[in-house]
């Protein structure tokens, strides 16, 4: 679960973290009243799930509140990758001696939580790898002790050459991680991470992302939660009880456990294909979840084939096969399907899709061959 970007500020600013003031509005004179009330110049920044929002003209400078007005009025309604903006933050323009980029995410290599710290800010931290590696530093905590003092300050030397902000950074760094903690996060980053003429080290930018196993143990975070700035299809999805992300792709692929839908995925492309979803609909399926998953799959027009690809264990292949049979009674299908199924119940699943007019595969490579080709065809 993604937070806002004015919720995520909110949490570090719980914790002690040096925010600047902001406030959320969500029409134009609200934009201005806060402005006004904030004094000089401010940044009007779109409130939306997606990255490269200043690229999208979602961040603007205003010089005054009447300016800010102009600027919320520009940025709320205006769609950044497909999502619509409806609030924007309004923050002093801060004066900036220096950036830098601060972050704590979870490595499920070392399985430890692992904080970055980069003195090149301001910028996406993956062109940072890219490009200057040797600008990133990393440490990889010891859950069982925390961010130790000693840790966060030879991190915060790799960023600052003065005592006062390394102690400052070092402070911010701990409070992070704790945020981190306490929000079940898998990211917590500040970018940039600034200090000022006057020597203050300063949270400018915050994002959180949430692991949302971690929401169930934390009602307070679950409650942040904003569908309207999800997709739709996925809201959908989790509403149904399926795993499911949507993708750039032409094949649309339904599957039975996230392994299986990986090596569908990789399958796809292997054969030539691009996955347009990864959509997981679990063991013990029920009919009606595989009428929801095709309802969502169809519903993306990017979608030229769909495949099916079933492995019976716990998962029945009847349950799939009635399913389909289901959702297809339901709806014009207008894209070809191929179905591949294979397991509990297999020879009840291909009789009844057979009544219905289906073919059933039983071969997986066989299946996704066809379902790239017919998308091919149909491209």
């Amino acid at each position: 679960m993604n937070l806002h970007e004015y919720q995520a500020r909110a949490l570090l600013k719980a914790a002690g973290i040096p925010v600047p003031d902001g406030e959320v509005a969500t029409t134009p004179d609200e934009a201005e009243a806060v402005a006004a009330r904030l004094g000089s110049a401010v940044v009007v920044k779109a409130q939306v799930h997606a990255g490269g929002r200043g690229k999208a003209g979602g961040v603007k400078l205003a010089a005054n509140a009447t300016e800010a007005r102009g600027h919320a009025q520009q940025i709320l309604g205006m769609r950044i990758k497909g999502l619509v903006v409806e609030r924007v933050l309004v923050v002093p323009a801060a004066k900036i001696a220096s950036e830098s980029y601060l972050g704590v995410i979870v490595d499920r290599a070392s399985q430890r939580p692992v904080i970055m710290v980069s003195p090149a800010g301001g910028v996406d931290i993956e062109e940072v790898a890219a490009k200057t590696p040797e600008k990133l530093f990393r440490v990889a905590i010891d859950p069982r002790f925390g961010l130790l003092p000693h840790q966060a300050m030879a991190l915060a030397f790799e960023l600052y050459d003065d005592l006062g902000q390394v102690r400052q950074a070092a402070t911010i760094m701990q409070q992070l991680y704790r945020v981190f903690l306490d929000a079940g996060g898998s990211l917590a980053e500040i970018n940039p991470l600034i200090t000022t003429p006057e020597g203050e080290v300063l949270a400018l930018d915050a994002k959180i992302v949430v692991d949302d196993n971690e929401l169930a143990r934390r009602s307070s975070i679950a409650a942040l939660r904003d569908v309207t700035a999800e997709d739709s299809s996925e809201v959908e999805a989790r509403n149904a009880g399926l795993s499911y992300v949507n993708l750039d792709g032409n094949v649309g692929c339904c599957v039975n456990g996230a392994g299986l839908a990986m090596a569908t995925m990789d399958l796809v492309k292997y054969y030539g294909g691009e996955p347009a979803n990864f959509l997981d609909i679990g063991g013990s399926s029920s009919p009606e979840k595989v009428v929801a998953a095709l309802r969502i799959i169809t519903r993306d027009r990017n979608v030229k084939s769909i495949l099916f690809n079933i492995f019976g264990g716990i998962t029945r292949c009847d349950d799939v096969a009635n399913g389909i049979v289901q959702a297809t009674g339901q709806m014009k299908l207008d894209r070809p399907i191929v179905i591949r199924l294979t397991g509990t119940n297999e020879d009840l699943a291909i009789e009844i899709l057979r009544k219905a007019g289906f073919e059933a595969l039983t071969d997986m490579d066989e299946a996704v061959q066809q379902a790239v080709k017919l998308a091919q065809e149909a491209a």
